[in-house]
């Protein structure tokens, strides 16, 4: 074998080995920082179809599409997709945010809707169910908390029977959900203590909370046995995630993670560039600590 032929031998060698390990470097490198399980609620593209934001959503490394009801289960499916928050149920206005658990008047109805919404959330093997306090409207803390509690604990056996999360979404109430009761952390958590089950938590939305009371980070080390879920969001403006906004996600990503969450976390943003799925991925990646 020529001089010439032997280096260029042990060069291609030189390559491969380098080749090689750059790409197990890369692997573990890509492993190490996804310590995220990414999800997205489908209400925020509404000209996409499922379908195609499932496909979207494989391809920018997201593993659940949320906030979806049982019609669309089968979908997420076929391309292997899990749905993180099942979305509410909900029959002649009572369920939706404005009418929920806060009224003793609306429960034998939360009570049917839930019941069935639990059983097709057992079937399709999803573990967590969104559900709502219902707006104020005169009422007082107080009892609204303590209608709350009477009514979650009607449905709660048969929660715990197929372990499924019942989680209340943390809102504001000062730009998006007018006088809606849930609207503090504080409340929220009381709740909980009232109710005293694992199956019951707060989805803990970093958008809305951080208009109601701030502190996120503190907030999240502070009180994350309670939070079953967290939702993303610009703030102001519940756009983009990135430094057109004031929060710093990369940093409230890594408080989640330090807490030993294992969950998900669902990017809850509405995207106002033309290119929707490409503000998506963008904030799929500034949460991939």
């Amino acid at each position: 074998m020529t001089p010439s032929l032997s280096r260029r031998s042990a060069l291609a060698s030189v390559a491969a080995v380098t080749a090689a390990l750059s790409h197990r470097l890369s692997a573990a490198d890509a492993a190490a920082k996804t310590r995220i399980n990414h999800s997205v609620c489908k209400w925020c593209y509404p000209k996409i179809a499922l379908a195609d934001l499932c496909q979207a959503a494989k391809a920018i490394g997201l593993v659940s599409i949320e906030l979806l009801d049982p019609p669309d289960f089968a979908t997420v499916k076929q391309h292997n997709l899990h749905c993180a928050m099942v979305s509410f149920p909900h029959k002649n206005g009572i369920g939706r945010i404005e009418k929920a658990f806060n009224r003793l008047e609306h429960q034998d109805t939360l009570v049917e809707i839930y019941t069935e919404r639990l059983q097709q959330c057992a079937d399709a093997g999803f573990k967590q169910l969104i559900c709502f306090s219902g707006n104020r409207a005169g009422l007082d803390d107080e009892t609204g908390l303590k209608n709350c509690a009477t009514g979650l604990k009607r449905i709660l056996p048969l929660a715990e029977k197929h372990g499924i999360t019942l989680v209340m979404e943390l809102l504001n109430s000062r730009v998006n959900h007018k006088d809606y009761q849930c609207d503090k952390s504080a409340w929220g958590i009381a709740l909980c203590k009232a109710i005293g089950s694992e199956r019951f938590k707060l989805l803990y939305d970093i958008y809305h909370m951080q208009i109601m009371e701030g502190d996120v980070i503190a907030t999240i080390r502070r009180d994350h046995q309670y939070f079953a879920h967290y939702h993303t969001g610009g703030v102001p403006g519940r756009n983009e995630i990135d430094d057109t906004q004031e929060l710093n996600y990369p940093a409230i990503m890594r408080a989640i993670v330090a807490t030993g969450y294992k969950g998900h976390v669902g990017q809850e943003f509405i995207p106002k560039r033309p290119d929707a799925l490409a503000s998506l991925k963008q904030g799929v990646k500034i949460c991939d600590v």
